[in-house]
């Protein structure tokens, strides 16, 4: 079973590989967090082998999107179906620190609008945070299947490649008495 071991490593690679190539590539690895947490482990089973991914909480947001209260955002699944996002904002939208953060590791903030002191906490906080909020918890955010996609395309190749490397290992254990 080296050869299925070694395969599902390769496979493991290439998901996590392709996931942290679709985050570059569309802009949504600003801190490196989501990509560098990126990982997959090959475990040996009863019944066989089991391969399993690991990402930080907030990746499933980034892969499948978050549907706003006025705007229902859908995803593509790894078997390429358009499916409603399961995750919804309702009464809150995004905390306006982490906005102020991301709008500042951006560089997107408009210059001219100054500071606003929260009621709730004291402390100084963005105008423009609190509309880019608003907005996401309207309109939500779109999901863009920076992981759907890769485990898909792995799947598809998974039968084949693994009868061959299943063939390999019988291969290489046959003994002639």
């Amino acid at each position: 079973m080296e050869s299925l071991e070694r395969y599902l490593n390769s496979f493991g690679k290439f998901v996590i590989q392709q996931s942290r190539s679709n985050l570059t590539r569309k802009k949504k690895n600003v801190t490196k967090s989501l990509y560098n947490s990126l990982r997959f482990e090959v475990l040996k089973t009863t019944e066989g082998f089991s391969v399993k991914f690991y990402m930080a909480d907030f990746g499933k947001f980034v892969d499948k999107g978050v549907s706003g209260n006025k705007k229902i955002n859908e995803f593509t699944t790894y078997d390429n179906k358009t499916i409603q996002s399961p995750f919804q904002y309702t009464t809150k939208g995004p905390p306006i620190d982490i906005i102020s953060k991301w709008i500042g590791m951006r560089g997107i903030a408009p210059k001219g609008l100054g500071k606003a002191r929260s009621k709730k906490t004291g402390q100084f906080i963005s105008p423009f945070a609190f509309l880019v909020s608003r907005k996401i918890k309207r309109d939500g955010i779109k999901g863009i299947s920076f992981f759907q996609r890769p485990l898909g395309l792995g799947l598809k190749k998974l039968p084949n490649e693994i009868f061959n490397s299943i063939k390999e290992d019988i291969k290489n254990n046959l003994r002639t008495i």
